[in-house]
């Protein structure tokens, strides 16, 4: 049913139940399965980084290392499983390149995180995974996790 299936992590505490939902997934129909982290651009541009004297010490390259851990970690687990994945870190805007990837790579599900909060909390923030399960072509899995709202940040 699945030949390629899409893992979008943003490295966030509450996540290892999408890549626990995902390697399954590809485990069960011998899936690809691709692992993606999008450096938000937003984040890093709108930032004068005036602590770092050198660019390679900057905000940017933070977050990249950020990405670069965060997919490693998901892609231990899949290969504990028996399972080859790709790994990938892109910048932009998050919903953006999470769909244009899916276009790209010709993903047949995506599986994304998403942390159960309120509703009050739910309607001041919009999230990566709304919007792409707004938008996608294509099927999207959402696995909630719920966080107490002393951890919602």
């Amino acid at each position: 049913m699945y030949d390629r299936i899409l893992l979008p992590t943003d490295a966030e505490k509450g996540t290892e139940l999408a890549t626990e939902h995902a390697i399954a997934a590809a485990e069960r129909t011998g899936a690809e399965l691709h692992l993606l982290y999008v450096v938000d651009s937003d984040v890093y541009a709108s930032y004068s980084g005036d602590e770092y004297v050198h660019e390679f010490e900057g905000l940017e390259a933070a977050l990249e290392q950020v990405g670069e851990d965060a997919l490693e970690s998901a892609a231990e687990a899949a290969r504990e499983a028996g399972l080859e994945p790709t790994t990938v870190v892109r910048h932009g805007s998050p919903h953006e390149e999470i769909l244009a990837y899916a276009d790209e790579a010709d993903v047949d599900l995506l599986v994304m995180g998403s942390k159960e909060r309120s509703g009050e909390y739910r309607q001041l923030l919009g999230s990566v995974t709304d919007r792409v399960a707004r938008l996608a072509s294509r099927p999207v899995t959402i696995v909630k996790t719920p966080v107490e709202e002393d951890d919602a940040d």
